[in-house]
This record gives C-alpha cells, structure tokens and sequence, in this order.
C-alpha cells in the first residue's frame, strides 16, 4: 500500500501509519471554508511542490477543506478518464460568487476533460431540494456530468426541469446503497474517491456538519464495489476547531449552518474519528 498523506492544515488527523505529513497550517485562515480561485492555485503548486508523485490516500483534515479535492483530481496521473466517486451529505455543487468553497466544488471538477462523470452518493440535506433549487449549478446536472445519490429528499422539482436522470431518490440508506453497487460492479471504468465522513450517521463519525444516514456497512459496501478501480482517493469530514480571524468567513460559515464544537467532547469524536481512517483505508486499499 502506498503511503497515505496528511495535509495537516487543520491539526485534527491522528498519527496514521507510515504517513507522510504535510505541514501546511500557515494555510488555514487562507483556504478554510472557501477562497479565491487564485489562493487554490497557489495552494496547488504547494502541492504539487511537496507531494510525492506516487501516494495513497490524502487526508485533508475538516469538511471545510473538502474543496482542496479538485486540485487532487487535476494531478491524478495517467491520461485515460475516470469518473469521481464522492460520499458525502452534500452536494458540493451550490453556488458561490467568491470563489471555490467546500460546497461548490464539484461543478469545477466535473468541467475537467478527463472526469467522464462525478456521482454523489449519501445525501440527506435539504441543499438538493425545492427550496435550495436555485442554488445549485444545474449545467453538470444538465450536462450528464453528475449525478446526486439522496435518500429522504423531496427533489421532484428536477423532474419538472427535465433533470429527473441526474437526481437518484431513495426511500432509505439501505436502498440507495444497493443501486449504486448494482451499477458500479458492471463497470470498469477508473476512479477517484473521496470521501466526507459526513454522509456517516453520527453514531459512525461525528463530523463539522450536519450528518446523513450512511451506516458503516453501507460505506463498506460502496468501497467494495469500486476499490479494485481506484487511481486516487481522499478522506476528509475530521472534525476541529477554528475562529476565523476575517469576520466574513465568521459570517458566512455562521449562514452555513456550523455549530460550535462541544471542547469537552472534541479529543472523544477525534478518536472516533482516527478509527475510522484506519478502517477505511483498508477498504479502500485491500
């Protein structure tokens, strides 16, 4: 197994084996939640600067680096295409007029030539549904680049726009699951997986965001089904605390829904949490 990374911006991923450790906390303020398309860039050729061409799976810290995903697709090597397998609670396709943030970068990596599509599997929010509508970008979805996977999610509004194929609605977690496996053991196709930690029920990994319904068994059996074609792969969804110094970024993840985190609590969830890292690399690595 190639050894996993740790982009440690955020301090909140354990002392995995035979990691490799990025330290790139100067970061934090600058990348969290969301920035500029050029302050990515740099990020980038940070990256790029620093990380070994080959790796295993790169751990990006807190949900709210989910975003630092599409310059890890854009350097997957190889020239063939592939499709992008994301498990989150999200979309990740919502609209954001400042940049790129750990809620609309998806539609950015669906635009990459070499992406023949994204799914995102596991979601529960309401992002997806009427009231949100118009946030989300619509030309992947409108496209065939990208399909959302969801459970409890009224979303019939898609079918009123002609988007019905790019929406997969479930009555349950267990249903949802068993359609995504069905389709991806007939494929062949290479993939880049990610996965926020997120689209787990609470009880599985408690996380920055509000949380889907995806049992462990459920996230196992997606894993199954495609880690023989992975080519890359990221894990993100830690869970950490920060004060943002600009007090837009204090706005704007206030809008966003984020609660404060319990101090107590946190050391408990971050053991949770490095368990589970364990766990999933070898999934995804077996």
């Amino acid at each position: 197994m190639r050894q996993p990374v740790v982009l440690d911006v955020d301090g909140s991923v354990g002392a995995i084996a035979r990691r490799i450790v990025l330290p790139l906390r100067d970061w934090e303020e600058g990348v969290r939640f969301g920035c500029s398309v050029g302050r990515l860039r740099r990020f980038a050729m940070t990256l790029e600067d620093s990380l070994p061409r080959e790796h295993g799976t790169v751990f990006l810290g807190s949900g709210d680096f989910h975003h630092l995903t599409w310059p890890l697709v854009e350097r997957v090597p190889g020239r063939e295409r592939f499709q992008v397998v994301v498990l989150d609670n999200h979309p990740d396709n919502m609209r954001f007029p400042f940049g790129v943030h750990c809620g609309s970068w998806v539609r950015r990596v669906a635009m990459l030539p070499r992406v023949s599509h994204v799914h995102v599997i596991g979601i529960t929010s309401t992002d997806i549904g009427r009231g949100h509508a118009w946030e989300n970008y619509l030309g992947p979805l409108r496209e065939g680049k990208l399909t959302y996977w969801s459970n409890g999610v009224d979303v019939g509004w898609a079918n009123r726009l002609g988007l019905g194929g790019a929406f997969r609605a479930f009555a349950s977690s267990e249903a949802m699951v068993d359609a995504f496996v069905d389709m991806q053991v007939a494929s062949t196709e290479p993939v880049y997986l990610s996965i926020d930690k997120d689209a787990y029920a609470a009880d599985v990994a408690m996380t920055n965001w509000d949380q889907g319904t995806l049992s462990e068994e459920g996230g196992a059996a997606i894993l199954g089904a495609v880690c023989r074609r992975v080519l890359a792969s990221d894990v993100t969804g830690e869970i950490s605390r920060y004060r943002y110094k600009s007090w837009w970024k204090r706005r704007l993840s206030a809008m966003d829904g984020q609660e404060d985190i319990d101090p107590v609590r946190i050391a408990e969830w971050q053991a949770q949490q490095h368990a589970l890292n364990v766990r999933l690399l070898a999934l995804i690595h077996r």
